[in-house]
């Protein structure tokens, strides 16, 4: 198992890369080990062009705040050299993947499989998990009990931090076929050993076991025709 993983996540220009639309914001935080670290990555990029009206509901960056922000060849080899070598978790990643394909190949770099350890899309794996029901980031978020009243707009580096409390919600007890509960301390495991010399018994009084009878011979009658109440049998 990977001891590093990277939650990633982009915002972009629209939906299809292949029709020229570009990468604007990038976001990533480490976990090592399953605990999510201080370590992140987090930039806007400066696309070149406008920006979809669709896509700027979604995210509400606009062309107006990007310009001044750095191209992505400018940040490439920083970003390349905190994911390498670590397993990426991004939901729905063949379309950030296809996206920083992009952004890679026109910077002259490889492939961003080629950098990493390799790559988990959380929302293949939510489907297998909860087929038919909806898997985007804020269903999950629900179902997981995560708290997300503060994604009022998409953001790559919210929406990272969000991803890794579902991760770590949809991949729980997978490092063991078996889960265990958490060990008792020595203390703990003493604490609950009882001295059964010193247990008071209580016997039920006569009106008790009055009580008890007639409620047993009511039993009798209702299943005469099944032998009867089974505690007396017994």
């Amino acid at each position: 198992m990977v001891s590093r993983q990277i939650l990633l996540d982009t915002e972009t220009t629209g939906l299809n890369a292949r029709m020229g639309d570009r990468v604007i914001e990038i976001g990533c935080i480490e976990l090592l080990s399953r605990n999510v670290t201080d370590s992140s990555f987090h930039t806007y990029l400066n696309p070149g062009r406008d920006i979809e009206e669709g896509a700027a509901k979604v995210h509400g960056l606009t062309k107006e705040f990007l310009s001044d922000k750095p191209r992505f060849p400018d940040v490439a080899k920083a970003f390349v050299d905190y994911v390498a070598g670590a397993e990426l978790i991004i939901h729905n990643a063949p379309f950030d993947v296809e996206f920083l394909d992009q952004e890679l190949s026109l910077a002259g770099m490889k492939k961003l499989s080629e950098y990493a350890a390799g790559i988990v899309d959380t929302l293949a794996m939510a489907r297998e998990l909860h087929p038919g029901k909806r898997n985007g980031l804020d269903a999950l978020c629900e179902r997981y009990a995560v708290n997300n009243s503060h994604r009022t707009l998409h953001g790559a580096l919210l929406d990272a931090r969000l991803l890794a409390e579902v991760y770590l919600a949809l991949t729980r007890g997978q490092d063991s076929l078996v889960m265990e509960l958490e060990r008792p301390s020595a203390a703990q495991a003493a604490a609950a050993l009882v001295d059964a010399k010193k247990l008071s018994v209580l016997r039920a009084t006569e009106e008790e076991l009055r009580a008890h009878e007639k409620l047993l011979d009511g039993i009798d009658k209702q299943a005469k025709d099944k032998g009867g109440s089974l505690w007396r049998r017994l």
